[in-house]
């Protein structure tokens, strides 16, 4: 279609650092009909942005060109599907005072829409950076063209060696030969680079170093520094592949194969062609193939591979599994709801390699930096090899070797991979946790947060009601809840689920009803063993039966507490009163203490009462809460924090506050699973946890730390070999061990993000 754009996902086989993507960055982007370009080293990935004719044939021949191995990645074209929130979620912006508990049960839909803003940074164009040998990245790496490469090469200096010991007057021919072996490589992708529009690359530098290094009779040192230079190389791309390994390790966890149930029976087939609504059977101690819902069992679920949680969940019927996460007690029969593509498992990989993709403002800086650095290498390498010749009259070969010695100095590997080693580790150790961040601006960001408004409903709390007191009259706890429970079987009211989830976990047997009726906005009634019994509002109980002042009183303190009480009456006596509220999540109060320790102002922004919102506020030991409010007020209250001069974080389900969360400098949604709004938000929380908050924020600031050390180190390395080489300490050896050296150690500092305690884990 003319002038329609369109994205093409990649896979590029042999990309080991920031340079090598910068190198196909700037490549691909110089072709016609190209809007954009965004490319993953750590990842593997590159998608290009089309417009009018999606012209493959020429990109993939660029790539080629340049040494690695590309093809389109099919399975990551699909858009993910949009999943609807669950309709027992309790939604803010809707006023919760449940004074006149309504036993209608009549729900009107909600409009969920989900305002995208897109945070996404743009590949810039980078030059003068850092190319490989470029063999496949599956297998073992010892199989790698790379290992096989760097092996010839040690193997020809070897036998150089050997040649110069017994036939002394042609060891400098041996030397160059030797050379040659590792340099037709490099210098076969120095010129695909320079042809394609990129002449400052490594591979520049080497081929220039190396010859020239020959030139002033150093074959020997030629060829060592080759073989140097492609172990180092071999080194970071071992590195680099285990940064790769750690997220893509998760697919792994999903069974090829499952157990699915028709007509009664079982049978086996693959994992990948399960259809969603498909009844599949897991045993105990098997993996969950698919994202589901149980239709029928109870077990507890270990859930670690996917939400980062080591201790299992109980999971029964109606409650939703994911793919990968394992059954631990009894069989379970579960409903598929998402198909293979698009399980948790394979939306978290996909949303971190599409993270990986986009550059932190760091990484942008660096980019832009290095356009100029190689050119400026060159340049200094220049004037420290003629100026003192011509100024002074010192020795040519001296200062040609000590300028060749800088120019290999210069390599500009360590410098570049410092950041997005850093990054992609952290996305990866966060994505472990059920923690997911869209890219380096987001990675980066969340540790300057100074505010963070957290909305109430389904984020500092539960999001659904549970019975919190049983009070008895002239029935017993056990009679009143037994009866309550009669009333509201077969009823989907979020507060019959709490009154009926409450009788199960007590195990109450519910009596039998008959007559069942509801009354429009005062509550329901049923006839129980021959009594009317009722259960409703206190104002609608105070019409049929005398309540007592201190009852009264009772309810006027459960009210005040944000709890919602529905009176139980049998015949015109009062047998009783249910409270009911959405508790807090578990870890709410020590999830926001962790946040206070960091210094970071929190604010509750929630669409209840006011007398609900200071309850929980209360409970949490939180000053600031922001009560009844629409969702233009908590967009408002964010621009307001905003305009004080904070950076702040929005919080919440990432459905119906997309205003809020668009306005805040990052948006983080919590949630769990699929329900997770990626679309509207920044970040997620994927399994709902609030102390997941700081722990991102924590990620955020190890990474920082971990970039910046990583930078001194490149740079340091460099700033004290120039010198010692200007002065004549170091030569052409320690030039490329000082390049080669700091890129692995850069690498490896890198991957210690992967470690729990850097990950943002502990505390």
């Amino acid at each position: 279609m003319a002038n329609a754009s369109s994205k093409k996902r990649y896979r590029v086989d042999g990309m080991d650092c920031a340079s090598c993507a910068a190198k196909i960055d700037t490549a691909v982007r110089k072709l016609p009909g190209i809007n954009d370009v965004s490319v993953s080293s750590t990842a593997g990935t590159m998608t290009v942005d089309f417009v009018g004719e999606e012209n493959l044939e020429a990109v993939e021949r660029t790539v080629k060109k340049l040494g690695y191995g590309v093809a389109p990645k099919e399975s990551s074209d699909k858009t993910p599907k949009s999943t609807p929130a669950h309709s027992d979620h309790s939604h803010e912006g809707h006023d919760h005072d449940h004074e006149g508990h309504d036993h209608d049960h009549n729900h009107e839909g909600h409009d969920h829409s989900h305002d995208k803003h897109d945070h996404g940074d743009k590949t810039e164009e980078s030059l003068g950076l850092h190319g490989h040998d470029h063999g496949p990245s599956d297998g073992p790496w010892w199989k790698s063209r790379k290992a096989l490469l760097t092996l010839a090469s040690g193997a020809a200096l070897v036998v150089a060696y050997l040649v110069g010991h017994f036939i002394p007057s042609i060891d400098k021919y041996a030397f160059a030969v030797a050379m040659l072996v590792g340099l037709i490589p490099i210098a076969k992708r120095a010129l695909a680079a320079a042809l394609a529009g990129i002449p400052f690359t490594i591979e520049t530098l080497m081929t220039i170093a190396a010859v020239g290094a020959v030139i002033i009779n150093a074959s020997e040192e030629a060829a060592a520094v080759v073989f140097l230079f492609l172990v180092g190389e071999l080194l970071e791309g071992i590195a680099a592949g285990r940064a790769r390994a750690s997220i893509q390790s998760l697919t792994k966890l999903v069974p090829t194969t499952a157990l699915i149930e028709e007509n009664g029976k079982t049978q086996e087939v693959q994992a990948d062609t399960l259809q969603i609504g498909a009844i599949i059977v897991v045993r105990p101690g098997d993996r969950i193939p698919a994202d589901g819902t149980i239709v029928d069992g109870a077990s507890a679920v270990n859930e670690a591979p996917v939400t980062g949680e080591s201790v299992p969940v109980r999971r029964a019927k109606d409650d939703d599994v994911f793919a990968g996460t394992i059954n631990g007690e009894a069989v379970l029969k579960v409903r598929v709801t998402a198909a293979a593509a698009d399980n948790t498992i394979a939306r978290v990989v996909k949303l971190v390699e599409e993270a990986q993709e986009s550059k932190s403002p760091t990484e942008r800086f660096i980019d832009r930096f290095s356009k100029y650095y190689t050119p400026g290498v060159l340049a200094v390498g220049a004037l420290v090899a003629v100026l003192p010749p011509l100024v002074s009259g010192a020795s040519w070969s001296e200062w040609v070797y000590k300028g060749l010695a800088v120019l290999l100095i210069g390599c500009p590997c360590a410098l570049v991979i410092s950041t997005p080693a850093a990054i992609a580790a952290s996305l990866s150790a966060g994505a472990r946790r059920g923690l997911l961040l869209k890219g380096g601006a987001v990675l980066e960001g969340l540790g300057k947060i100074t505010a963070i408004a957290l909305d109430k409903t389904g984020t500092l709390t539960e999001g659904k009601p549970k019975v919190t007191d049983i009070i008895s009259l002239s029935r017993s706890e056990s009679e009143v809840l037994g009866l309550a429970a009669a009333l509201e079987t077969g009823s989907s009211h979020p507060l019959a689920l709490a009154i009926l989830a409450k009788a199960e976990e007590a195990k109450v047997q519910a009596a039998s009803a008959s007559e069942s009726k509801a009354i429009g906005g005062k509550g329901v009634t049923a006839m129980v063993d021959g009594t009317s019994i009722f259960l409703g509002s206190p104002q609608a109980a105070a019409e049929i039966a005398t309540i007592s002042s201190d009852f009264k009183e009772l309810i006027r303190l459960l009210n005040d507490d944000g709890k919602t009480v529905s009176v139980l009456l049998a015949g015109q006596e009062v047998a009783g009163a249910i409270a009911m509220r959405d508790e807090p999540r578990p870890d709410a109060k020590d999830g926001l203490k962790a946040l206070k320790e960091l210094g970071i102002q929190t604010v509750m922004l929630t669409g209840d009462n006011s007398r609900t919102a200071k309850a929980i506020g209360a409970q949490l030991g939180m000053d600031d809460v922001r009560a009844e409010l629409l969702p233009e007020d908590k967009q408002k209250i964010v621009g307001e924090l905003r305009a004080k001069g904070m950076v702040v974080a929005k919080v919440g389900d990432g459905i119906n506050d997309a205003p809020a969360l668009a306005a805040a400098d990052i948006g983080i949604a919590m949630g769990g699973g699929t329900d997770v709004a990626l679309e509207t938000a920044d970040a997620a929380v994927l399994h709902g946890r609030v102390r997941d908050i700081s722990r991102m924020i924590r990620l955020s600031k190890n990474t920082m730390s971990n970039i910046t050390q990583n930078i001194t180190i490149a740079l340091g390395l460099k700033a004290v070999f120039l010198v010692t080489t200007v002065i004549g300490v170091t030569g052409l050896w320690p030039a490329i061990l000082a390049d080669t050296g700091a890129t692995v150690l850069v690498t490896m500092n890198a991957l210690r993000l992967l470690s729990p305690k850097l990950g943002g884990e502990t505390e």
